[in-house]
């Protein structure tokens, strides 16, 4: 197995060491490992594939790294064709919440998490896709 190294804040590297130990992991290079596979398999659902989804989009970061939040609405406005709606919220005292919504596909949602996901200092993204077609059919049953 190839030996690989990776720079992360002493902060991170301490709540995988404690996720390691707390889960039963022989230790942090499972824990990475896992987390690869999994965020690397998170758009690769075939039944998802050529059908139009929307996507909901959650980011929170601190209102005091301003340089986010340009990065978020400067996303919107490359995105948007795919980005419907974008909300900003503050959330308690420090921090910022953007929400996004997208119509698109799969790989035009999976690249804007991912672009979402590299700005430096957001402290959480989450989002969840859902397919939109086959509701007609419902509708009229």
């Amino acid at each position: 197995m190839t030996v690989v190294s990776v720079s992360m804040p002493d902060e991170l590297l301490d709540r995988i060491d404690e996720f390691a130990d707390g889960h039963g992991y022989t230790g942090r290079s499972e824990v990475v490992r896992e987390a690869a596979r999994n965020l690397l398999g998170e758009f690769e659902d075939k039944q998802l594939e050529d059908r139009p989804l929307i996507g909901v989009v959650t980011v929170l970061f601190s209102y005091q790294d301003s340089t986010v939040e340009e990065r978020m609405m400067g996303l919107r406005h490359e995105h948007d064709n795919l980005v419907t709606s974008n909300v900003h919220n503050h959330v308690g005292d420090h921090y910022c919440m953007e929400l996004f919504i997208l119509e698109g596909q799969l790989d035009e949602i999976s690249e804007f998490v991912g672009r979402v996901r590299a700005t430096k200092d957001t402290l959480t993204v989450d989002y969840s896709v859902i397919p939109v077609d086959g509701f007609d059919a419902l509708s009229t049953a």
